[in-house]
């Protein structure tokens, strides 16, 4: 027989998975992706195994961490926008308090990870995590909020090197701007799919404030990321396999802007999850291209 007790348990636990988004990894891989690129090139391509399963697993429990802030804060907006409203909280699947405590526990995960990291990387990663949290609000003040969340993803980028150098070389810059022009880049794709609901309850974005700029400055940004990125492996002398994967990266960012031409929904939707390919390109192009690859 049914078990009502062991029903509501387990609809409950469903309902926090969904909360911390494990039912939709891209966030995560998009978070990861520029994560590996700093371990793996502060680390000469060798960065320790150990090192990287810790950057690694605090990418997934941060993201977590961040989804379940920012549906906390989105609580009373989700339930406005097509794509949103059937999220936990927006939905009274799960209540606030709720949220807050697995936030908690979350952040306490981010925590012990980061004591296993040198003191300039654990400094790093409070403010990382100052940063993921100001994020959601500021779509209510702003038509930025797409620049706060360009520094959050990069923020892995120079733990990765605090961890690994000591130190924060001019490498750390460029690679952080060419993925800062990259994660603008596809959260305006994010941001036009729910463009008509974010101008009809007031919510602001770059897509919003690109208005019909919008596919040319998304294709502009992917383009200085890939400029940034060839700088780097100038500077580094990297073999041809990196360039490869920067080759393969435009002809990504070249279908996304095809896939935008129209701005339909559901294809811009399709051009921000391809961003996920074009991450790994340049990932295993430096991975190939490193002295450790």
């Amino acid at each position: 027989m049914p078990n009502p007790a062991t029903d509501t348990v387990a609809k409950t636990a469903r309902a926090y998975l969904k909360l911390m988004r494990i039912d939709r990894p891209i966030g995560a891989f998009l978070l990861l992706w520029p994560t590996l690129w700093g371990l793996w090139l502060a680390g000469d391509g060798a960065p320790p195994p150990a090192v990287v399963g810790i950057f690694i697993a605090g990418t997934f429990v941060m993201r977590a961490a961040g989804c379940v802030i920012n549906d906390c804060a989105d609580r009373h907006i989700d339930g406005h926008v097509k794509r949103t409203r059937d999220r936990p909280l927006a939905g009274g699947e799960l209540t606030v308090r709720g949220a807050l405590a697995l936030f908690a526990l979350l952040l306490a995960l981010a925590a012990l990870l980061a004591l296993q990291l040198n003191r300039p990387a654990q400094l790093l990663a409070v403010a990382g995590a100052l940063i993921a949290c100001a994020y959601p609000f500021a779509k209510r003040f702003t038509h930025l909020p797409q620049l706060v969340l360009g520094v959050a993803f990069s923020w892995g980028i120079p733990m990765a090197y605090a961890e690994l150098t000591g130190t924060l070389p001019p490498e750390t810059v460029l690679l952080l701007a060419a993925n800062f022009a990259w994660v603008v880049a596809y959260d305006t794709q994010y941001a036009m799919v729910d463009r008509d609901d974010d101008l009809r309850i007031g919510v602001g974005s770059t897509a919003i404030l690109f208005g019909p700029y919008d596919n040319r400055i998304t294709g502009a940004l992917h383009l200085a990321c890939v400029a940034l990125l060839a700088v780097i492996g100038w500077q580094r002398a990297l073999a041809w396999p990196f360039y490869l994967g920067l080759g393969a990266a435009l002809v990504l960012a070249g279908y996304q802007q095809w896939l935008c031409k129209d701005r339909a929904r559901d294809r811009c939707w399709r051009a921000f999850l391809n961003n996920n390919y074009l991450g790994a390109a340049v990932f295993a192009g430096l991975v190939a291209a490193l002295p450790g690859g």
